[in-house]
C-alpha cells in the first residue's frame, strides 16, 4: 500500500483593508496588494502607491482593519 502524503494548500498573503485619510478624515476599504494608485474619493488625496507586490501606504494613512487575514 502506498501512503498518501498531505499536501497543504497555501493560503493567500493579501488582504483587504479599512483605511482612513489623514486630511478629510474618510474611510474607504482598498487591496493590500493594489496595482494602481489610489485616491481618496472625497478629497482625491493619493493614499497607496503600488510596489509591484505589497502596496505602500503614504504618510499619514492609518489601517482601522483588515479582513481576511490568515492567521489574525
Amino acid at each position: 500500500m502506498v501512503k498518501k502524503r498531505k499536501i497543504e494548500i497555501p493560503m493567500p498573503r493579501s488582504y483587504f483593508m479599512c483605511i482612513e485619510c489623514p486630511q478629510c478624515s474618510s474611510k474607504q476599504i482598498v487591496f493590500s496588494h493594489a496595482t494602481t494608485r489610489v485616491k481618496c474619493l472625497v478629497c482625491g488625496k493619493q493614499l497607496l502607491e503600488p510596489t509591484g507586490g505589497k502596496a505602500k501606504l503614504l504618510e499619514g494613512v492609518k489601517v482601522l482593519e483588515r479582513y481576511g487575514v490568515a492567521g489574525g
